[in-house]
């Protein structure tokens, strides 16, 4: 333990830049903390994504606690300037690392931690590659003392949480960039967090977890609720106009694509080569482009 806290006074006294975050306010009672939309790197420390934070005088909620244990303490800092509330309850949004990994710090701070049941599920049975995989991107020395932790208080599809006079409502719809991912719905001041539901700005990664139909239908179910304000997985606040054009479409095309394509007789091996030059400004593209087209003709052939 004094081990931890000695690399944490360390980091956290280190160049500002080091946890490379901006703090945005969304509303008043509403905040998130964007990440860089690059991968994992020791400079991030695994929070290479967009988190956030809603403030009562009965406490606060933190969505997503930050992908390693230095990276929630890195999370804690910035909550501290904004206020001396103390974050009550922890939302995990899915099973990737930056939405669940950081649990133990915040679990130690007192905080409550909520995940749905399949987040749960994937996260337990992801947990060895992914902390495997974060000591090679981030180093031992950035995942120093991250342990997992799962979720104190689970749920199959909804959760309504009240704090003060704010409830907030959790939905998992079902399967999308994970299969357990969920929102949360701050309908006193039309702000949805997204979590890996919602990217923008860059590409957002089908991987073999994933479910691009059930992507769409949970992210149908966010523009449903008509949010003035999106709070996405990664990049900054938005819109739903732009967040659909950055996620939604993006999926959307993508399927047609990869349709069009099999029912011309191609293969896999092919279908790197489907048409998504319409989404060629997104950061990343050209890394991930041609994977997710493989894995969504992967999925289709299935369906």
């Amino acid at each position: 333990m004094r081990a931890f806290f000695t690399v944490l006074s360390f980091l956290l006294s280190a160049l500002p830049a080091l946890a490379q975050l901006k703090t945005i306010q969304v509303t008043p009672h509403a905040w998130a903390f964007v990440g860089p939309l690059g991968q994992r790197s020791p400079g991030n420390l695994g929070n290479n994504a967009t988190f956030g934070l809603v403030v009562t005088p009965q406490g606060a909620v933190l969505m997503d606690p930050g992908g390693t244990r230095l990276g929630a303490a890195r999370l804690h800092s910035m909550i501290k300037a904004i206020t001396d509330q103390p974050v009550k309850y922890v939302i995990d949004t899915g099973g990737q690392d930056h939405r669940w990994l950081g649990n133990g710090y915040w679990k130690e701070q007192g905080a409550t931690i909520i995940a749905s049941a399949d987040a749960v599920e994937d996260q337990k049975s992801r947990v060895r590659e992914q902390l495997e995989a974060l000591d090679r991107t981030v180093g031992e020395f950035g995942t120093e003392g991250t342990v997992p932790v799962y979720a104190d208080i689970t749920f199959e599809d909804r959760y309504e949480l009240s704090l003060g006079d704010i409830t907030l409502h959790i939905r998992h719809i079902g399967p999308a960039h994970t299969p357990g991912d969920s929102f949360v719905w701050f309908p006193d001041e039309s702000v949805v967090f997204a979590g890996d539901i919602v990217y923008v700005q860059r590409i957002l990664a089908v991987q073999s977890y994933s479910s691009s139909a059930g992507w769409l239908q949970a992210f149908d179910a966010i523009a449903a609720l008509e949010p003035e304000h999106v709070v996405p997985g990664h990049g900054a606040p938005t819109d739903i106009l732009t967040a659909a054009s950055d996620t939604r479409d993006y999926l959307a095309n993508l399927r047609e694509r990869i349709k069009e394509y099999m029912d011309g007789g191609g293969d896999i091996f092919g279908s790197v080569s489907v048409d998504q030059s319409g989404f060629s400004y997104l950061e990343n593209f050209e890394q991930l482009a041609r994977r997710n087209a493989q894995t969504v003709f992967e999925q289709m052939e299935w369906e």
